[in-house]
C-alpha cells in the first residue's frame, strides 16, 4: 500500500508487514503490527516511528545509521525479506553519507526498490540497480528537494524496473500529500500511478 509522501507498506507472502518511511496517511493504514520498519533518512517526513504503535515482539527497525554502519552500505536478511541499502542523496538537501534507498527482495523473489530522497546516483547509472531485476520501483519526484519528474523518468529508464511508481510528489509537509496530475505525467517506461491508500498486488 502507498500511504502518501514517501511512506509505503508491504505485506509479504508470509503476511509479515514492512513499513518504509512512516509519516503520511491515515492512522488505520498503520494498524497492521510491524515486523520490519525501514527509514531512509532523518528528515521528519520519513521517520515518524511513533505512528507505528503496533509492533510484533521481534520487529526490527533499520535506520539510515544502521544501513550505513561503518560508512558502508549494509545488507539485512530477515528470512521473509532480504534488504540491501543503496545510494541516495547527492543534492543540496540530502547528504549521501546520511541517506539511503532500499532494495527489498521478498521470499517469492519479488523485488521492490524505494529511492528515498535523492538525485540520480551512480548505482542508477552503472547498472548496479538494473541487474537486480527490480519489479516495483518507487521514485521520488518532487523536483525541488530531489529529482523531478523528468530526471526520475530518465533514472527509471536506466534501472529498467517492470513497474515505475512516482512518489514523494509534492514538497509540502501536511501529512498525506499527492499530486495525481503530476503523477500521471510521469513519463518513465512502465509507469504505474498508485494513489495514497491504494493497495496493489506484488506479483513480479
Amino acid at each position: 500500500m502507498y500511504l502518501g509522501q514517501g511512506s509505503v507498506r508491504i505485506v509479504t507472502p508470509e503476511d509479515k508487514v514492512i513499513y518504509i518511511d512512516p509519516y503520511a496517511g491515515e492512522d488505520a493504514w498503520y494498524s497492521l503490527p510491524a515486523d520490519l520498519i525501514l527509514v531512509t533518512h532523518a528528515h521528519s517526513d520519513h521517520n515518524a516511528l511513533d505512528r507505528i504503535a503496533q509492533r510484533n515482539a521481534d520487529c526490527r527497525v533499520v535506520t539510515q545509521d544502521d544501513a550505513l554502519a561503518g560508512g558502508e552500505h549494509q545488507a539485512f536478511d530477515l528470512g521473509f525479506a532480504k534488504v540491501d541499502s543503496m545510494q541516495a542523496g547527492f543534492n543540496d538537501f540530502h547528504d549521501a553519507s546520511k541517506c539511503v534507498g532500499y532494495v527489498i527482495e521478498l521470499s517469492d523473489g519479488t523485488t521492490v526498490y524505494v529511492s528515498g530522497d535523492t538525485s540520480t546516483t551512480e548505482q542508477m547509472r552503472d547498472g548496479t540497480l538494473k541487474v537486480r531485476g527490480i519489479d516495483y520501483a518507487f521514485w521520488c519526484t518532487d523536483g525541488v528537494y530531489n529529482m523531478g519528474l523528468q530526471e526520475a523518468a530518465e533514472a527509471a529508464a536506466m534501472v529498467g524496473a517492470s513497474h515505475n511508481i512516482p512518489y514523494h510528489i509534492t514538497t509540502t509537509d501536511s501529512g498525506q500529500v499527492f499530486d495525481r496530475a503530476a503523477a500521471e505525467s510521469f513519463a518513465a517506461p512502465n509507469a504505474l500511478v498508485v494513489i495514497p491508500g491504494e493497495e496493489i498486488p506484488l506479483n513480479g
